[in-house]
């Protein structure tokens, strides 16, 4: 009996390109891909389709899919941004809030690429993004592990000295919290702090700072 197709562009099982169990196929990528990575391991439209109707993975941003399968994903507005920005690196306040030291709650993901590359744009979650050259943007990055996914955040430090940079634009008042936070969250290292405020041209500006917070 035929297959009946369930977009009017698909060939469906007849197409040369088609893998012989798609689900092992999601499973070998940490268990989700978009539709243009599927298609180009191997995986037809139609299988990719039928695996969405059947229930057996389903949308965590747009464009990109899990297997329903795998624990609730953490993040998805984090896990979203990893995805589709795999260079940028998570910046300024929504670092922060990573680091636990900010009581803000970020209105958007600020995210820092390379001075000559796009910035990143997102209708949701809503992104905002800052380009930085140099070991402005190379400097105190960790690589973390989301969800499958692999999220770039400037450290504790770094993300100090970028904050205090911005000041003017994030408000005083969310630099000197973050500044009290960071020894009760981390074990502080001021003389990284001075390092990166020196990649970012504050070290002299934001050393009384620090001192009065010892």
């Amino acid at each position: 009996m035929d297959t009946v197709c369930l977009n009017r562009h698909d060939r469906c099982p007849r197409s040369p390109a088609a893998v012989s169990d798609p689900v092992a196929l999601f499973r070998a990528h940490g268990g989700q891909l978009r539709l243009s990575e599927a298609l180009a391991l191997g995986m037809n439209r139609y299988q990719f389709y039928r695996l969405r109707d059947q229930g057996v993975i389903e949308p965590v941003s747009r464009g990109l899919y899990r297997l329903t399968e795998l624990p609730p994903v953490s993040n998805p507005d984090l896990l979203a941004v990893a995805t589709r920005f795999p260079k940028a690196v998570l910046c300024l306040v929504s670092a922060l809030a990573w680091h636990d030291m900010t009581t803000q709650i970020p209105r958007r993901i600020d995210l820092a690429v390379a001075r000559n590359a796009r910035l990143p744009k997102l209708d949701y979650p809503p992104v905002r993004g800052h380009r930085f050259s140099g070991e402005r943007f190379t400097s105190g990055v960790e690589i973390h592990s989301l969800d499958g996914a692999t999220l770039h955040v400037y450290n504790p430090e770094k993300t100090l000295a970028d904050c205090f940079a911005f000041r003017n634009t994030l408000g005083m008042d969310v630099v000197l919290e973050a500044i009290r936070l960071y020894p009760k969250r981390h074990r502080p290292n001021y003389n990284h702090v001075l390092e990166y405020a020196r990649i970012c041209r504050v070290a002299k500006s934001i050393r009384p700072y620090l001192e009065a917070s010892l």
